[in-house]
């Protein structure tokens, strides 16, 4: 990891991101408190949805397709605690008014995209999409000494390899195929943003499909690599203050990394911040109404890290971003899930069965100064996830 401290100082100029601090989620009151916060941006955003349905791509149907799954979730736990039936009864509401409307968001993505939906519809379609039972959390000696120095992401080749990952391709007819091209991309060391990100969400998808022989027989340990080093960068855009082009990959960090079981993504601070950025007329996510382009340069060479290079995005003229809401209600959607997974009935979390490898034994030179988390536990103090740093 390279050395890129920022002075304190720009660290005490970045604005307050929310006008009040969350309560912990360790009483009723404060789940119930935080609960109603997340339901009411996610029931704004999918207004949105429901409004822009005819213009939304995939990537954004994806995302609310995730979200259902999550509230489907968060249902089935909070349904066997009276105290929490009316919460339930709402999180189903919603979940069912999303599932209508994703019903619906296929004609349109006929009539816009056809070849795009034909490779990438399974990742629409109900049952793709299964939520962690088993939680980890990420180990910091894993990440990697330095980083690209661009975000060397290629949406062409990322789509052939997921594609050919689900076995929708025209040259494809089996999922679970990997070509020699497709290994040495998705395993590729160093990448950042986008291309991180991305490999991450192969193995997830490979999660998804069952697959399970050759490399992806290593997918869980591929997986501990890629999240430590998706919240490394996460950290970074924290620490100068999450300007606007990180945000999207930030939040979609959030959401692979949440759904692939490290629970040390949802961190209370980073809901905060994700809340403070829903557009407050138009209810959904994207850019800022009044965002500084004017940066110091230490900043901006952090943001090389981080920003989003290539991909295929509906921005509207209003400043609302597709894939931006998409990532955001995923995340949203996370936080509420996990919520609803604290305190489980034996009042601690299982650990995972695979225990993230050192990583000497991925290929990975470290140097010493990296330590693992050691705040980020479970069992009872698997709240310090949300809490500390």
């Amino acid at each position: 990891m390279s050395g890129m401290g920022l002075p304190l100082l720009l660290l005490l100029l970045a604005p307050p991101l929310w006008p009040f601090s969350l309560p912990p989620p360790d009483t009723p009151e404060g789940k119930a408190t935080i609960a109603d916060l997340i339901l009411s941006v996610l029931e704004r955003a999918t207004s949105f949805l429901k409004k822009r349905l005819p213009e939304i791509n995939l990537d954004g149907v994806v995302g609310f397709r995730v979200l259902e799954v999550q509230l489907k979730g968060v249902q089935e736990e909070w349904a066997q605690d009276p105290r929490l039936q009316p919460l339930s009864l709402r999180v189903g509401k919603l979940a069912r008014k999303l599932a209508h409307l994703l019903d619906r968001s296929i004609f349109y993505l006929e009539l816009s995209d056809p070849q795009y939906l034909k490779e990438f519809q399974p990742t629409i379609q109900p049952g793709f999409w299964k939520l962690p039972h088993i939680w980890t959390h990420t180990n910091a000696s894993m990440v990697y000494p330095m980083f690209e120095p661009q975000d060397s992401f290629s949406e062409e080749y990322s789509d052939l390899c997921l594609a050919q990952l689900l076995g929708t391709r025209t040259d494809s007819s089996q999922p679970c195929r990997l070509s020699d091209f497709c290994r040495t991309l998705m395993t590729k060391l160093g990448c950042s943003g986008y291309c991180l990100s991305h490999q991450l969400l192969f193995f997830l998808w490979a999660r998804m499909k069952g697959c399970t022989r050759g490399l992806f027989h290593q997918s869980q340990r591929y997986m501990n690599l890629f999240c430590a080093n998706m919240m490394d960068l996460n950290r970074r855009a924290e620490a100068i203050g999450y300007p606007y082009p990180t945000r999207d990959v930030f939040m979609e960090n959030i959401m692979f990394c949440g759904i692939g079981g490290f629970s040390d993504f949802y961190k209370l601070r980073w809901l905060e911040a994700i809340l403070s950025w829903q557009k407050p007329q138009e209810s959904c996510f994207g850019r800022p109404d009044a965002e500084d382009e004017e940066r110091p340069k230490d900043i901006q060479h952090q943001q090389h890290y981080l920003r989003r290079v290539k991909r295929r995005e509906k921005q509207f003229a209003d400043g609302c971003s597709s894939h931006n809401t998409a990532m955001a209600v995923a995340a949203l959607g996370g936080f509420l899930y996990v919520l609803a997974q604290y305190p489980p009935a034996n009042r601690e979390l299982r650990q995972a069965t695979l225990a993230p490898p050192t990583a000497t034994a991925m290929g990975v030179s470290v140097p010493a100064t990296h330590q693992e988390d050691k705040t980020l536990t479970f069992g009872p103090s698997f709240l310090k996830s949300w809490v500390t740093p």
